[in-house]
């Protein structure tokens, strides 16, 4: 059971900072600052491409560990 729920929390964790570090550097290409003064257009897309990132890498790393508890034991 422990080690379910760390499997769980790292693969949780390293799927949403993979996927956000994607969203933000496709952000660095598309020439969205996040980290501008203020709250400008360019900056709030590149917030939203973080955002979206890290979702979707969350979702990612989800599927996976579904996908792997489907597998049957070679126990």
């Amino acid at each position: 059971m422990r080690n379910k729920l760390l499997l769980e929390g790292l693969s949780d964790a390293i799927g949403f900072i993979g996927g956000a570090l994607l969203g933000f550097w496709c952000a660095r290409l598309l020439g969205l600052d996040i980290f501008a003064a203020g709250y400008s257009t360019a900056s709030v897309g590149g917030i939203a491409l973080v955002g979206i990132g890290g979702g979707i890498g969350l979702q990612l790393a989800r599927r996976w560990r579904a996908a792997q508890a489907s597998k049957p034991d070679r126990d």
